[in-house]
C-alpha cells in the first residue's frame, strides 16, 4: 500500500511536494530540473510528485487548483508553496536557512 501524503508529510523532516499533471507541459519540464537540483543542495530532502489527474481529492484537500504547485514541508509543517510560476533557484535559496538549522 502507498503511504498517503499526509503519511509522508509526517514521516520525513523536510519534504517537497510537486503537483502536476501530465497534460501540463510546464509540470513536467520543471520536475527533472526542480528534483536534481533539491537532491545535489538538499540530500536530506524528500522529493514527490502528485499526479492531480489521478490524485484529485489529494489535490483539493491541499489547495491544490492550478498547477503546477510546489509545497515545502518541514517538521510536518508548510513551509514554503509556489503556484505556476516560480523559480527553482530562489526556491533553493529560501529554504537555505531552515534547511541549514535542521542539519545541525
Amino acid at each position: 500500500m502507498t503511504p498517503s501524503l499526509s503519511d509522508l508529510i509526517q514521516q520525513h523532516d523536510a519534504l517537497l511536494v510537486l503537483f502536476g499533471a501530465p497534460t501540463c507541459r510546464v509540470c513536467g519540464d520543471i520536475k527533472p530540473h526542480l528534483f536534481e537540483a533539491v537532491q545535489k543542495v538538499y540530500p536530506l530532502m524528500h522529493t514527490v510528485y502528485v499526479n492531480c489527474n489521478d490524485e484529485v481529492e489529494t489535490c483539493a484537500q491541499r489547495g491544490v487548483f492550478s498547477l503546477p504547485v510546489v509545497q515545502v514541508y518541514l517538521q510536518g509543517q508548510k513551509f514554503v508553496e509556489k503556484i505556476r510560476i516560480f523559480s527553482i533557484g530562489a526556491l533553493i535559496e529560501e529554504l537555505e536557512r531552515p534547511m541549514q538549522l535542521m542539519q545541525s
